[in-house]
């Protein structure tokens, strides 16, 4: 599965004399990491991993971290490890490439690691350190050796060199989580099993108090890179590319306080609204429109928030803007107000778009009456709307895709979940079912919220969500 023998060198790398070689594996101090050290989240991962194991007794599960993608020629893309091995070994850093645990059929995890390379010496990994542009410590930064992985997890932690032979020598019934890393899919071709990745979904859930702390976490970051926009925006109003400017101003908040952004943010002023996954972000901002920004910081942890607000880039909505915005709101509301332990998880959406369905008949956009545009055989709402009105969040920012629809899309909901409420209006620039004056107008409001005892608790109540709340807040951040 591994190839320990050739490094990964570039084109322009100057030869090595056996000289420069020798040198290069002497003199260097030992520079441990600190024994107190472990993973965030470190006395929650022995529960995560037990379930795991309980799901699937007598049986060998693989989980990999996955592999680096080339990005371009040799610059890979910056590596993020699997949600699923991350939620179950706290581990989530670059160093993570190519690892993999693997739980035992009598319950054991063990993890199988490519260990900080030796400084010097005869073999295979005795230059790695300094030459190797992928693995090498000189190139890509530090890893713990095999003692420090396990103090750090709690997990033994055994060579990635000995995986192969684990893998391929026994005839112990096995299940990979398929389509994370090709070299593991190659050698275990029958093994890659939609019912784990379904579990470790379904696993994922319900977060436990320690991963509502961190989703809180990102969403109070995600807040203070709301606010970092807002204040940018006299600059970038005169930016060519002022989407640029306020993607690159957030991203800063993103990557200064935690691993990045959970997803492309979404900076799309006017008529870019209506495009629901617009990252391309390369417009000017005209003051007589509307931003939509979509925007989440990932937490060191890895765990995402994902918020929306549409701001009068004015600083005031218009009438037409108040219009749509506050629809689009009452939608909103009436889809929290769903949400409770029991509830289905498809209420929020149906009480939404409801709301929807009976603003654009009022408006006359809808020719037809909203019961009969809920109608299944219908749904003609839809060509407004379009998409769901909310999505898990936790790991992944659509968070749980895997699991099966009887346990989340036609599910009910429990304490401890965290979801998205999303609902929007994407009225086409073109769309001749509009009036001129509705075209080009998107607006989307979507917050984070988690599921308590009673109801829910809105996580990113500290963003106001009201045309008044907005334009208040937006103009004691403008001054």
């Amino acid at each position: 599965m591994t190839d320990p023998r050739p490094l990964n060198t570039g084109s322009h790398d100057l030869p090595v004399s056996p000289a420069l070689d020798a040198f290069m594996g002497t003199g260097w101090a030992a520079t441990p990491l600190p024994a107190t050290d472990r993973v965030a989240g470190h006395d929650f991962m022995p529960a995560r991993r037990a379930r795991l194991a309980a799901a699937f007794p007598g049986e060998r599960l693989v989980v990999p971290a996955g592999q680096l993608k080339v990005r371009s020629n040799d610059c890979d893309y910056r590596f993020r490890p699997h949600s699923a091995y991350a939620w179950l070994t706290g581990l989530t850093g670059e160093e993570q490439v190519g690892h993999v645990l693997v739980v035992e059929p009598d319950g054991e995890p063990v993890l199988y690691l490519r260990p900080r390379s030796p400084r010097g010496g005869e073999g295979p990994y005795g230059s790695e350190f300094y030459r190797d542009r992928r693995y090498g410590e000189f190139w890509v930064g530090r890893r713990p050796d095999l003692d420090e992985a396990a103090r750090l997890t709690g997990i033994r932690a055994a060579h990635l060199d000995a995986l192969e032979d684990l893998l391929t020598g026994t005839q112990v019934p096995t299940r990979l989580l398929g389509g994370v890393d090709p070299l593991l899919d190659a050698l275990l071709p029958t093994a890659a099993d939609t019912q784990l990745a379904a579990t470790l979904s379904e696993l994922r859930l319900i977060k436990d108090s320690w991963e509502v702390g961190q989703l809180q976490l990102s969403v109070d970051l995600t807040t203070a890179g709301f606010e970092d926009v807002v204040r940018a925006l006299p600059y970038a109003l005169k930016h060519g590319r002022g989407e640029r400017w306020l993607e690159g101003t957030f991203n800063l908040r993103a990557r200064a306080e935690g691993n990045g952004t959970g997803y492309d943010t979404i900076v799309a002023s006017g008529a870019h609204a209506c495009v629901l996954h617009w990252i391309r972000n390369d417009g000017a901002l005209d003051p007589s429109k509307l931003l939509l920004l979509d925007a989440g910081v990932e937490t060191d942890s890895l765990y995402t928030a994902d918020i929306t607000r549409t701001l009068p880039l004015s600083g005031t909505f218009s009438p037409i803007q108040r219009q749509v915005y506050e629809l689009v709101l009452a939608a909103q509301d009436a889809g929290i107000a769903t949400l409770k332990p029991g509830a289905s998880f498809r209420d929020f959406h149906r009480a939404g778009m409801r709301v929807i369905a009976e603003g654009l008949a009022d408006w006359g956009v809808l020719k037809i009456s909203a019961d009969e545009a809920m109608q299944e055989d219908s749904g003609l709402f839809r060509r407004y709307t379009l998409c769901s009105s909310g999505h898990m969040l936790g790991l992944d920012v659509h968070d749980c895709a895997k699991a099966r629809a009887e346990t989340y899309l036609d599910g009910k909901l429990e304490e401890g979940q965290v979801l998205t409420v999303e609902p929007g209006l994407y009225l086409q620039p073109d769309d001749e079912t509009l009036p001129a004056e509705l075209r080009g107008i998107g607006v989307r409001i979507e917050d984070d919220l988690v599921i308590t005892s009673d109801g829910a608790r809105l996580m990113s109540g500290a963003l106001p969500r009201s045309v008044a709340g907005i334009e208040e807040w937006m103009g004691s951040l403008l001054g």
